[in-house]
């Protein structure tokens, strides 16, 4: 199914907001779970209807999540374009990483060298 990108960007943040409705069901069910098991005497007239409320806003969130899925995996086939403000910090990562990697090779080489001028100052004692 191919969208335009207003399309695209719709679908997008009606799939985060269905996901964020999804884990917070959980979330909500989680805690009258929780305090069920703590308050032990909740009534089952209270309890059995909330958790049912929540459990039915669950599933409505995660069939919403799934019709919208296709805002996320068009995003994905695209690739994922990087916010101008973060790729300052990308850049910074990608340059901080390569002279971690250029230290190490200095240091390899340094040990290398070293035990060459062992090995040669070895060999001219014998």
């Amino acid at each position: 199914m191919a969208l335009n990108s207003s399309h695209d960007s719709e679908y997008r943040r009606k799939y985060e907001l269905s996901r964020h409705h999804a884990w917070a069901g959980t979330a909500l069910l989680s805690v009258l779970l929780a305090l069920r098991y703590v308050i032990s005497r909740l009534p089952q007239y209270v309890f059995i209807p909330l958790a049912m409320v929540f459990i039915v806003y669950i599933l409505i969130a995660l069939v919403f999540t799934y019709r919208y899925r296709t805002g996320l995996s068009t995003r994905q086939a695209r690739g994922h374009r990087v916010e101008p403000e973060h790729e300052d910090r990308l850049q910074e990562e990608v340059v901080r990483e390569r002279l971690k990697l250029d230290k190490k090779k200095a240091k390899t080489e340094a040990k290398k060298l070293k035990k060459e001028v062992k090995a040669q100052e070895k060999t001219s004692k014998h």
